[in-house]
């Protein structure tokens, strides 16, 4: 299948999802941030050893260890025993977005600058973070290094590093341009001194990505296989798709010492009608809905009512889960393990409780359990309370 999974469209629908809704208010932010209490970035923080952050993925991917996180203690199991924790009426919510190769070096003269695509917004315009954008200004031309007959303005003077750029209305034309000399947008812990290699194309894709529009993988999805997901399925467990386009905001680190003060990069998401409907009817026969890594939450919890029911949503949201949050969709959450002071280390603890993750957090260690995007599996389930 082609990268980008068939030509360029508005809409919905195999090609790129391009975003309709207006920008999402931040609701969240204006109600709930204020109400939590201060919260301390450094007690966020733990010491990780270097040799534990995996650089490749265990093969096959299914054969990932996995601990378990349960409110009454923890469990050393793998990937493989998940049809045996989950249960018949039981639902998997994955995200089927597509990482696009993302990262485009551009020059304008002789100033030499880095673009990572992160959203698009209408008619060939993308926000994008752009290193060294300091050299940059609003009106300048970029020409990107390796595809000749594409170029694009900047629209705006960069702001944090961060700008708009319009790479004009050949969608077709950006498309081949990004197959031709963009890179898959390794996390900066991969090291790869000579660029992402060939097998990294594939590593860093999941099995269920079939929208392109992410500059980073759902990395939960990462471990299953075609024989797992047949073993999932004859257990009885279903599956319902979302798409959330994961946005290079992910790899930024949170600076303020008030992690309250943190701002998330807006990120495009649908959940079909169809797709709500499916997880309203599991909730309402008893049956359990499990996300599938922080993507698929932060979207479930974008678009969860009060009583726990999921709307239909299609558009933008910079939902930001910490300690304090009410979860209201998932039961359980696959995820891998994150990176000290981020904002998802922080939303494991509000997902599972503060003191159960740091604990679980270093039996990984002590273990020897492999870190980040590459490593290794947890399956936490949903704490009542935050202790």
């Amino acid at each position: 299948m082609p990268p980008f999974g068939g030509p360029f469209r508005s809409g919905g629908g195999p090609g790129w999802p391009w975003p309709v809704a207006p920008p999402a208010a931040s609701r969240y932010r204006a109600r709930v941030l204020a109400q939590l209490p201060p919260l301390r970035l450094d007690d966020y923080d733990f010491i990780l050893p270097e040799h534990l952050i995996a650089q490749a993925p265990i093969r096959p991917r299914d054969a990932a260890r996995m601990l378990v996180v349960r409110p009454d203690g923890l469990e050393d199991r793998g990937v493989r025993d998940l049809p045996s924790l989950l249960g018949p009426g039981d639902v998997m919510v994955v995200n089927d977005t597509r990482v696009i190769p993302a990262r485009l070096h551009a020059r304008r003269g002789q100033a030499r600058v880095e673009i990572m695509l992160n959203r698009h917004e209408e008619a060939g315009i993308w926000h994008a973070l752009i290193r060294n954008a300091r050299r940059l200004k609003a009106g300048d031309e970029l020409q990107v290094e390796g595809a000749e007959d594409c170029a694009a303005r900047v629209l705006d003077d960069p702001e944090g590093g961060a700008a708009r750029l319009d790479f004009g209305p050949d969608q077709a034309r950006l498309a081949a341009a990004l197959e031709k000399a963009g890179e898959i947008p390794l996390p900066p812990y991969i090291t790869r001194p000579d660029g992402p290699t060939a097998e990294d194309t594939s590593d860093y894709q999941t099995i269920f990505a079939r929208r392109p529009g992410a500059v980073a993988a759902p990395t939960a999805s990462l471990h299953f296989t075609e024989a797992l997901l047949q073993a999932l399925d004859a257990r009885g467990v279903a599956r319902v798709t979302v798409t959330l386009h994961v946005g290079a905001g992910t790899f930024l680190p949170v600076r303020s010492d008030d992690a309250r003060a943190h701002k998330l990069h807006e990120e495009w998401g649908e959940i079909t009608p169809e797709a709500a409907a499916r997880l309203n009817a599991v909730r309402a026969a008893g049956g359990r809905i499990i996300a599938i890594g922080t993507t698929a939450l932060r979207l479930l919890e974008s678009a969860a009512q009060q009583d726990g029911s999921i709307m239909p949503f299609r558009g933008l949201t910079d939902l930001y889960l910490l300690p304090g949050h009410a979860f209201r969709s998932a039961d359980a959450l696959m995820t891998n393990f994150h990176l000290p002071r981020s904002t998802l280390f922080m939303l494991v603890c509000a997902f599972a409780g503060d003191q159960r993750m740091r604990a679980a957090y270093n039996h990984a260690i002590t273990q020897n359990y492999r870190f980040y995007s590459y490593g290794d599996s947890s399956l936490l389930f949903r704490a009542e309370d935050t202790p």
